[in-house]
């Protein structure tokens, strides 16, 4: 109810002024332990253990934020007291990158979706690393590392894309500041488009990113917006590779699937978050089980407004879950309730 009337006075203002401003708090209030501590008061789950293991890796709760909040790795400090097990910063590039025209971000309010033009803002890969190996890590909490090749003219070719993808990888593998990194292939906003989402360019990208030394899980980031049978090609890509998994999926691209489709622009100017990506990602997750088992790891991600949405996620196949726009529109309190579902379900089993 109290998020409700708040997000009454948010929703009046820029969205983009709405983000930054809860950056800067979160980021201030992650600064100090009692502040922390009274956040977890309120947000932060504190039921029967709900840990689980993933590739080695073990988190706290099965949900993580998603990556696109936390671009510029500031936050993860106070994400544990939200409840959140694990976060995902970025996608990082190897230059700064300023995105794309304004408006970035338009609230879909009556679709439960954000449209979102970012076009990989961030600092760049040196400034985050650097602030990564400054802050002081949470125990269990774990971060995760997107890269994306940056969205300028610079890295337009398929071959430039690939060295800046190597820039990027190479930094955090010689840091050691993530626990996992993540292949983003499908931002659906960036100069030139979805460049490595055919099996062609993606077995290049991939067969280059093997040769750096790299010891943590790998993840690829996928779109979709494919077919199956496209969906598919790519993932018999991922697996000849040291890949661990997939994150399905991405921003939806198709302004039909909004339910109010007059929210949007007549013209694609960015991709689609929350309610429109549900069923298409959940469609993909469910595939992806059924072919492959046990030998891709799947990150769900997609249209979580409710715990309900995130059991059914993990029902059809996820591991883990991430989210963003769920929080953004029911408001913090949804990833500690999401917990304490699955908590309700697993004692059940």
């Amino acid at each position: 109810m109290a998020y409700r009337f708040f997000k009454s006075i948010l929703f009046r203002f820029n969205p983009e002024k709405v983000h930054e401003f809860f950056v800067f708090v979160g980021e201030a209030l992650g600064a100090f332990p009692f502040a922390r501590i009274l956040v977890g008061l309120f947000y932060r789950y504190q039921g029967p253990d709900i840990s689980k293991t993933v590739d080695d890796i073990t988190y706290r709760t099965p949900v993580l934020l998603a990556a696109g909040f936390d671009y510029n790795g500031r936050l993860s400090q106070i994400l544990p007291s939200v409840s959140f097990g694990g976060e995902e910063i970025g996608s990082v590039t190897a230059r700064p990158c300023k995105g794309n025209p304004c408006p970035q971000l338009i609230r879909l309010k009556k679709s439960l979706s954000i449209l979102v033009n970012k076009g990989l803002k961030n600092e760049g890969v040196d400034a985050i690393v650097r602030r990564l190996r400054t802050k002081k890590r949470i125990k269990d909490f774990v971060i995760g590392l997107s890269i994306a090749r940056t969205n300028d003219q610079f890295s337009a070719t398929t071959e430039d894309g690939i060295k800046d993808y190597v820039v990027s990888f190479e930094k955090i593998a010689e840091n050691g500041i993530a626990d996992y990194c993540t292949i983003n292939i499908s931002c659906p906003n960036a100069f030139g488009g979805e460049t490595f989402t055919t099996p062609e360019l993606l077995e290049l990208l991939l067969t280059r990113l093997d040769e750096i030394p790299y010891s943590r899980p790998v993840y690829v980031k996928m779109p979709i917006n494919l077919s199956w049978e496209r969906f598919q090609k790519l993932l018999e890509v991922i697996i000849r590779h040291r890949v661990k998994g997939v994150i399905i999926g991405n921003l939806n691209k198709n302004y039909e699937d909004l339910d109010h489709r007059e929210e949007a622009p007549a013209e694609f100017h960015g991709g689609l978050s929350g309610k429109p990506c549900f069923r298409l990602s959940n469609h993909l997750i469910q595939k992806t089980k059924e072919a492959y088992g046990n030998r891709l790891t799947i990150i769900g991600c997609g249209g979580i407004l409710s715990p309900q949405d995130a059991m059914e996620k993990f029902k059809l196949g996820a591991d883990l879950i991430q989210l963003i726009t769920g929080m953004i529109f029911k408001g913090p309190g949804l990833v500690k309730e999401i917990c304490k579902e699955y908590a309700r379900l697993q004692k059940r089993v």
